[in-house]
């Protein structure tokens, strides 16, 4: 992966370039942003970068010091080269002194004690197939985990302690990616500390994450911190398009709660239980983003909004009773969800029980039958 090939994001391409060009390179950075920003893609690209044998400078680096602003577009022309021995194992991702961890779980092709090492060739294909957005659900989707949540565990905490302590191959930095590291099984993270804190010589570390408050402080304490800002060019139709489908099953949820209609909330409930955790409160988050922008809607600021047409003409007539049955208690009904859909309850049962307390909040007078 090449910086050229990651489109927009210029004024963090220029700063981590400019790490490598001031002989700056922190050895534990985390990268982190919405599922919507190219992180991992980007840390990829560092990576090839910091390790290749012919990088390309642009203009010379010793006639601007460090004085480069962070918007600065001296940089622009930077690259790695592509077409050394290291660029070229690493557009494959196969360099030897390049290693990852992901969260996995068993399938039916693992079916027990995974670990990272044991996806390498599915994470291959599924990283060049689409290096950006590169979406947790997806991966889960296309390793087929089913309803399980992937975690990084313990082995695979073993295994970077493992990997680590050998020297590097043939270039000068090992790498390592840790992608979604807030899945780092919490009894797993302390292994990973004193590594962290103190890494062999030319040992870099990048860490990604969409979610850094749920990373625990240790961790967090021990990392440059990254931010890599969402980019339309990047977000592309294939969010748009994940977007409208939550929009169609949520209106169509809440128009059945609003109308009591058990049956069709008691198959909604079954569905959603096979479409797996990660969806599940992916979903979920989605219902929230939609209550967030109601008030808006309520006071007539519904022109500041960032919401396409369909989103726009549903919350036209879903704002003013979410409104009238209070916005607070659905906000507590869908972070509660949220929380026991972290901690495996039974979806149907979590579901149902959502819908019909939803039901209530529009019918507070309605008993089931």
């Amino acid at each position: 992966m090449r910086f050229s090939e990651i489109p927009g994001q210029q004024a963090i391409k220029d700063k981590l370039i400019r790490t490598v060009s001031d002989q700056r390179v922190s050895h534990a950075q985390l990268f982190y942003g919405p599922d919507s920003s190219a992180k991992l893609a980007l840390a990829i690209a560092y990576a090839q970068y910091i390790n290749c044998k012919n990088r390309k400078t642009g203009m010379q680096d010793a006639g601007y010091g460090s004085r480069v602003t962070d918007h600065d577009s001296r940089f622009t022309d930077h690259d790695s080269c592509g077409v050394c021995p290291s660029c070229i194992k690493y557009q494959k991702l196969i360099h030897p002194d390049l290693h990852f961890i992901y969260p996995v779980a068993t399938t039916k092709k693992v079916t027990k004690k995974p670990q990272s090492r044991l996806f390498a060739q599915d994470w291959r294909k599924f990283i060049l197939q689409r290096p950006f957005p590169v979406n947790l659900q997806d991966w889960y989707d296309f390793i087929g985990i089913e309803n399980k949540q992937g975690i990084i565990n313990v082995e695979d905490c073993n295994e970077i302690i493992s990997t680590l302590s050998y020297k590097s191959y043939e270039s000068e930095y090992k790498v390592m990616i840790i992608w979604m590291v807030e899945k780092l099984f919490h009894s797993a993270a302390p292994k990973i500390l004193k590594i962290l804190e103190e890494p062999p010589e030319k040992t870099l570390f990048l860490l990604i994450s969409e979610d850094p408050d749920s990373i625990i402080s240790t961790i967090k304490s021990r990392c440059l911190m990254v931010r890599i800002p969402p980019d339309r060019h990047i977000a592309g139709h294939e969010e748009e398009a994940r977007e409208n489908q939550y929009l169609g099953n949520f209106t169509t949820w809440m128009r059945n709660c609003y109308s009591m209609k058990v049956p069709e909330l008691i198959s909604f409930s079954a569905d959603m239980a096979k479409s797996g955790r990660e969806r599940q409160k992916a979903f979920l988050f989605y219902g929230l983003h939609i209550l967030e922008l109601c008030p808006a809607v309520v006071n007539g600021q519904a022109g500041r909004l960032n919401c396409d047409a369909e989103e726009a003409k549903f919350l036209e007539n879903f704002a003013p009773i979410i409104a009238t049955a209070g916005l607070a208690g659905f906000y507590d009904l869908f972070n509660n969800a949220i929380y026991h859909v972290e901690r495996n309850a039974y979806a149907p049962a979590l579901f149902l029980d959502l819908s019909l307390r939803i039901l209530r909040l529009f019918k507070p007078n309605f008993v089931p039958l």
